[in-house]
């Protein structure tokens, strides 16, 4: 791994407190208008004035803490308007959950633990939102919900994205792959997108400093889930995601690829 200076690891955490205030301070008012307004609007405008904040989020971190996205493989998402995907995506860091939503040109509905609907504000905003929570202590109740309102969101145009791995996993590690995704593209007939996300080599997870430099967003080709088993579809999302981490960020794969 990159070895820092002292230097630069006391600017990083310096940046990184500036930024972490600044997120806490913009995003009290932009969700205090979301509950305000969020009566008179609909589902779609609801969610893309949430993920204006994110863009605010997003680009304050390009200019304070000097992240950048790098994002290929745009080219193999729907292009119709009605066009179906559930969005299977390398989990590493926050940084992804927020750069998502912004870097797509479809709503997205997250499928997400409903724990974050009482984080103060941000998950208020959340909460007004056409998304899937769902109580994981109740494991049959909640893939029930989440193919109810999966297909639901799925058949007005809402992308369905959903992290494999259920966790934030450290750079270089390889979670379980869960088949929540796939079972809901088998039962849907949705196809199934790859994203896999370097994001761990500049916001690692669970970490309070963050570090200047390049994000991935690699986007795979669709995979037909009609016909297909959960498991072994889930399977090849695995391979494609965890071949590709590797291709970007090598070094943080030097053992586990030898």
């Amino acid at each position: 791994m990159t070895q820092r200076t002292v230097y630069q690891v006391v600017v990083a955490a310096l940046r990184s407190v500036l930024h972490l205030l600044f997120m806490t301070v913009t995003v009290v008012p932009w969700a205090l208008v979301v509950l305000i307004t969020s009566p008179f609007l609909s589902a779609q405008q609801v969610y893309w004035l949430c993920v204006g904040w994110l863009h605010v989020a997003v680009r304050s971190g390009s200019f304070i803490l000097g992240i950048e996205n790098r994002v290929t493989g745009l080219e193999h998402l729907p292009q119709a308007a009605n066009g179906q995907a559930i969005l299977l995506v390398k989990h590493q860091s926050t940084w992804e959950t927020f750069c998502m939503p912004t870097l797509m040109p479809h709503p997205l509905a997250y499928v997400f633990k409903r724990e974050l609907l009482f984080v103060p504000f941000f998950g208020w905003a959340m909460a007004r939102m056409d998304m899937i929570h769902i109580d994981r202590r109740k494991r049959s109740q909640a893939f029930a919900k989440v193919v109810e309102q999966g297909r639901r969101l799925l058949a007005q145009g809402t992308w369905v994205i959903m992290f494999p791995e259920g966790t934030r996993i450290p750079r270089g590690e390889v979670g379980v792959y869960k088949t929540g995704g796939t079972k809901l593209a088998v039962q849907t007939g949705a196809p199934v997108i790859p994203v896999a996300v370097t994001s761990a080599k500049c916001w690692p997870r669970k970490a309070l400093i963050k570090y200047p430099g390049v994000v991935d967003f690699a986007i795979g080709p669709p995979i037909p889930s009609v016909g297909r088993e959960p498991g072994e579809l889930m399977q090849e999302v695995e391979t494609w995601i965890e071949q590709k981490m590797r291709e970007l960020d090598p070094e943080a794969y030097g053992d586990a690829g030898r």
